[in-house]
């Protein structure tokens, strides 16, 4: 008889803990307790669903459209993201091009699981988004790091990457908007990166929040040969409806589609046609909600200035502050949680975009004005309290 006791897998052990909700866990456990936490940790829009969308989420499930689709998704929807890509790029993109995923956390998965074999290595900045890695390590590959500089706005430079490129390079990925530092990349750093020889995954979950004079440019603006990933979450405010899409070479098509019909089967019916819906909003509405970012993003960045964060770099698109919080505490997590306990303000700590994040806490600035206000309040408070730098 077998006694060996049940132990997890190496792979569910070793995965990292995604930092940010370590710390939305501990704020919902005060929150129980009757305290009032103003949440500058996570990245969730605090609108609502566009009214379109949400109606034709509504109508889907009156009108018993919550059946199985296409593993690939509903045709209409991938024509409608051709359309977007069309006008929003001038590119052209064709259906068979096209997965749509449950969020484009699920279309990470597909990519890494499609290309990567046992020691292919993945090359992208750091600071980074929290489980990028994860997905790399996880499906047998290694991550490759290039490290961001603040004096250099946190700009991926392609001649950095090109250093760390050898025969075991598989991919490169980019993120702009990026999360955690809301930087935007050069359309010249776009195109340089892509003209490097490995296959380049470009993470474009943050398009359309975008608030200086440059815009966001699409992968495919420079090169067809390449992965993007999208989604609804941020710019629609849909992040509960987990709908996304990845856009891929036709090769990987076959291959990605059947790991989604045996992982997901199929994308969610009902989000499909909210999407379908959200795509067709017209732009001018979609320049109101950057307009509200950006109005959010100048009282963030303001208020944390005055209250004695450095932030080297302003962020020009997603909706993060990056900021040093050096004068305060160089452990970001211990400072993080102790901003919480004792400001009752979330935020999140920069280690959890890895080792180059170390010294930093993302200040997220989806909430509302008068939280945003309050929360800068009850910061100033606790620096002072602190003997940090005093404002000025």
């Amino acid at each position: 008889m077998n006694k060996k006791p049940l132990t997890a897998s190496k792979k569910s052990t070793q995965i990292t803990s995604f930092k940010v909700m370590d710390i939305l866990e501990h704020a919902k456990t005060l929150e129980e307790k009757g305290k009032e936490i103003i949440h500058f940790e996570v990245g969730e829009p605090e609108f609502k669903t566009p009214l379109a969308a949400s109606t034709a989420g509504i109508n889907a499930i009156k009108n018993g459209f919550t059946k199985y689709t296409h593993s690939m998704g509903v045709l209409e929807l991938r024509k409608e993201i051709c359309r977007k890509y069309k006008k929003r790029y001038g590119v052209k993109v064709e259906p068979e091009q096209i997965i749509v995923s449950n969020g484009s956390s699920a279309a990470l998965f597909l990519t890494f699981a499609a290309l990567l074999n046992r020691g292919d290595q993945v090359i992208l900045g750091t600071p980074h988004y929290s489980c990028y890695p994860n997905y790399i390590t996880f499906l047998d590959g290694k991550p490759v790091l290039v490290k961001l500089y603040e004096k250099e706005s946190f700009q991926l430079i392609p001649e950095n990457v090109k250093k760390k490129i050898n025969a075991k390079t598989k991919a490169i990925l980019i993120n702009s908007p990026s999360n955690p530092t809301g930087t935007v990349l050069k359309p010249d750093s776009i195109k340089k990166i892509s003209k490097l020889g490995p296959v380049i995954i470009s993470d474009e979950i943050y398009h359309g929040l975008s608030y200086g004079k440059e815009r966001s440019y699409s992968l495919l603006e420079f090169t067809n040969k390449g992965f993007v990933l999208g989604g609804f979450s941020k710019l629609y405010a849909m992040t509960g409806w987990r709908i996304g899409y990845v856009i891929a070479p036709k090769e990987f098509i076959r291959p990605m589609q059947k790991i989604q019909q045996s992982f997901q089967i199929s994308p969610n019916s009902i989000a499909q046609q909210a999407a379908i819906a959200a795509l067709k909003i017209p732009e001018k509405e979609l320049g109101k909600v950057r307009a509200i970012y950006a109005e959010r993003r100048k009282l963030m960045l303001d208020g944390l200035r005055q209250i004695g964060f450095k932030i080297p770099s302003e962020p020009a698109g997603a909706f993060y502050v990056f900021a040093s919080c050096r004068f305060l505490d160089s452990d970001s997590y211990r400072l993080a949680f102790k901003i919480l306990n004792d400001a009752k303000v979330a935020v999140t700590p920069g280690i959890d975009f890895g080792k180059a994040g170390e010294g930093f806490l993302r200040f997220s600035y989806t909430t509302s004005p008068e939280k945003i206000e309050k929360g800068l309040k009850r910061l100033e408070r606790f620096v002072v309290k602190l003997g940090g730098r005093p404002p000025a």
